[in-house]
């Protein structure tokens, strides 16, 4: 294969990469918020509920949760994967949206617990003045509490973004055509091995402009200090 039909071919599994990465920001961002609120909760049984979860899924691997997720329903119903009337008989959006749910669930945890760290770190005197201003809760999270929770986790959460960048190329073990795939078949189809390292090309280039991007945050919040 020449170099752009290679080129052609790692920029379309790279668009599979890109799609289950923003799409797994986007939800496990907003759910990792709301189990790290559930974690908090003072009704004792849904707080140990939630975190008795959210140390499963962190004690275990990214990897077992992918094959459970994707393979498991099969083989629970006695009717494998590749018979399944969704995604409009669609085998490969099956496949993806499997990975993409696995992917969700795993960075909500890590997510939700970095959200809990964050949110128990500002100061209890910032809540009570809040509440003196006449305040409700609500205005308060979002008012005064909700900036300062971005500062302080704005590292942890860039360390946890750019790994989901890397390990999205796990979804290839469930048969999604993600970049790292789509290396794979070309170097297997023509005995070729420079398009592996090609591919790392592709992830150092993204990483690198998500590492700038984080960087420009945190000088913007750098400014700000909590008290």
């Amino acid at each position: 294969m020449t170099f752009s039909e290679v080129t052609k071919e790692l920029a379309s599994g790279f668009g599979t990469t890109l799609k289950l990465f923003f799409m797994t920001l986007a939800l496990s961002l907003p759910l990792g918020l709301l189990l790290a609120f559930g974690s908090m909760n003072r009704f004792k049984p849904l707080k140990w509920l939630i975190r008795s979860f959210v140390y499963i899924i962190r004690g275990t691997p990214l990897l077992l949760q992918l094959l459970v997720i994707t393979l498991a329903p099969g083989y629970l119903f006695d009717k494998p994967i590749t018979r399944w009337e969704i995604f409009h008989g669609d085998l490969t959006a099956a496949y993806f949206y499997g990975a993409l749910i696995a992917f969700v669930i795993n960075y909500a945890c890590y997510f939700s617990e970095i959200f809990r760290g964050g949110i128990e770190n500002i100061p209890k005197g910032q809540y009570e003045a809040g509440q003196v201003l006449g305040m409700t809760r609500m205005q308060i999270f979002f008012r005064v509490i909700l900036l300062q929770v971005i500062k302080n986790i704005l590292a942890p959460v860039s360390n946890e973004t750019i790994t989901l960048v890397k390990d999205t190329s796990l979804a290839r073990t469930v048969s999604v055509v993600e970049v790292l795939h789509a290396a794979n078949k070309i170097t297997s189809k023509n005995a070729i091995v420079w398009p592996l390292f090609y591919t790392g090309l592709f992830y150092l280039v993204f990483n690198t402009i998500l590492t700038i991007m984080f960087a420009y945050f945190e000088k913007k919040l750098s400014k700000f200090r909590t008290q």
